[in-house]
């Protein structure tokens, strides 16, 4: 079996929401925002990592690959999945990248989880 590629996938998404929707089964824009936030924190790593910049309120690069019990590249590449969710924020300090909780993104996910 072939694996899907990512375009593939997201095709294959937007099909199965258009044949749910031909059914009667309202898919809002909330809901599409709130299954990439969950989605982004699908993994245990993600979620500590999101706990973690939480509690210290922010981190740089080396401090959390320090802390992460995995390689630093993996560690960048769950960073990485949480920024292009929106979820945490990064910034420069000096020759570091400084990343911290995205607030907005924190309470728009709490918003959509209190309204299910």
């Amino acid at each position: 079996m072939a694996l899907k590629t990512p375009v593939e996938v997201q095709r294959g998404s937007a099909a199965r929401t258009a044949e749910l929707a031909g059914r009667g089964l309202a898919i809002t824009a909330a809901d599409a925002e709130l299954a990439g936030l969950t989605r982004a924190l699908g993994h245990p790593i993600r979620v500590a990592i999101v706990r973690y910049l939480l509690e210290r309120g922010e981190s740089v690069c080396t401090d959390l690959s320090e802390v992460v019990p995995l390689a630093h590249s993996t560690t960048m590449q769950h960073i990485k999945v949480l920024k292009e969710a929106g979820l945490l924020s990064a910034g420069r300090c000096g020759r570091n990248v400084l990343y911290c909780v995205n607030p907005e993104a924190l309470r728009q996910l709490r918003s959509l989880v209190g309204r299910l």
